[in-house]
């Protein structure tokens, strides 16, 4: 793996842009598309707005300050484009945005690309009731197993706003499971 600073620097120069463009993605991708599938939940979407990503992280690398990680600020580029996305979505649809989420997660068991059980649709459908900031930090926090730190950073949001957030997603969670 290439270090973020080496890479950055052959990021903004034009001669070596492609080249390094290629090793970002080959580094980022699969994480990336993993954080966007979290959100999304539909495999072709999350294609979709991972190239939509990739192509914001192309055009602004040179905007980039380096005020936090390159990681981080791919991430947030990541979690922008996919609220976007869902936002276009629902009002392209004329439903609510927890609709939308409703009827993405009802999908999820025709999608041939999630071999998740019952349980996992459970859990998945209970992630779609929670307010959006706890949607964002649990999936960072439990399936990514990021950091509050990291997280801080791609929210902008202080860690103890994080821990509580995070705290309240698994009071929510655990209610809405033992529901049935």
């Amino acid at each position: 793996m290439i270090a973020e600073e080496t890479l950055l620097d052959e990021l903004r120069r034009p001669e070596t842009l492609d080249k390094a463009f290629e090793v970002l993605v080959n580094t980022y991708k699969e994480r990336l598309y993993w954080h966007i599938r979290r959100i999304v939940l539909n495999h072709d979407d999350s294609d979709d707005v991972l190239q939509n990503t990739f192509i914001k992280v192309y055009k602004n690398i040179n905007g980039f300050k380096g005020e936090s990680q390159l990681y981080s600020w791919m991430y947030r580029i990541a979690t922008n484009e996919s609220l976007t996305f869902l936002k276009k979505k629902s009002n392209k649809m004329g439903i609510s945005d927890a609709e939308l989420q409703g009827r993405m997660v009802s999908n999820l068991q025709a999608d041939v690309y999630f071999d998740g059980d019952e349980i996992q649709i459970k859990l998945q459908e209970a992630i779609a009731r929670l307010p959006e900031k706890q949607k964002l930090v649990f999936n960072m926090k439990y399936f990514q197993e990021m950091k509050y730190e990291e997280i801080s950073g791609i929210l902008h949001t202080s860690v103890g706003g994080l821990k509580a957030s995070y705290h309240l997603a698994v009071k929510k969670l655990e209610a809405f499971l033992k529901e049935d």
